[in-house]
C-alpha cells in the first residue's frame, strides 16, 4: 500500500503517480506534491488589525481591553506580547503573557510592533 494523498479536488483515494505528477483517475485532476504544500501555506495567512501579515515569533500589542475567560482580570490595551505562535482556529495566536500565562488571542485584536 502506498500512502499517496487523496485527490484535493474530489477526495478520491485512488490517486497514482505519473512521473513527478499525482493523478486522480476519477476526476482526471493532476497536481504535484510541491503545489499541495504551497497551497497549505497560502491558506494560513494571518493578519493583524491593521492588515500586516503575522508570522511565528513576531511581537504584537493588544489594541483593546480584553476580558480573560474564566477570570475576573482584564488584559489591558497596550499589553506587549512577545514570540507569538500561529495556530489554526478561531483564536489564531498562541502566546504566553507575563502575569497571565498561556493564552490564545484573535489576530483582529492585536497589532504588529
Amino acid at each position: 500500500m502506498s500512502n499517496l494523498p487523496n485527490c484535493p479536488k474530489c477526495n478520491s483515494e485512488y490517486t497514482y503517480e505519473d512521473g513527478n505528477l499525482l493523478v486522480c483517475p476519477e476526476c482526471a485532476h493532476e497536481w504535484t506534491l510541491e503545489s499541495e504544500a504551497e497551497h497549505d501555506q497560502e491558506a494560513r495567512i494571518v493578519k493583524d488589525a491593521n492588515g500586516n501579515v503575522l508570522v511565528d515569533g513576531d511581537s504584537v500589542t493588544v489594541i483593546k481591553d480584553l476580558k480573560v475567560k474564566g477570570s475576573s482580570s482584564v488584559l489591558k490595551i497596550g499589553t506587549k506580547v512577545k514570540n507569538i505562535r500561529l495556530v489554526d482556529g478561531d483564536h489564531d495566536i498562541d502566546c504566553k503573557i507575563d502575569g497571565f500565562g498561556a493564552m490564545k488571542l484573535k489576530s483582529e485584536f492585536v497589532k504588529k510592533i
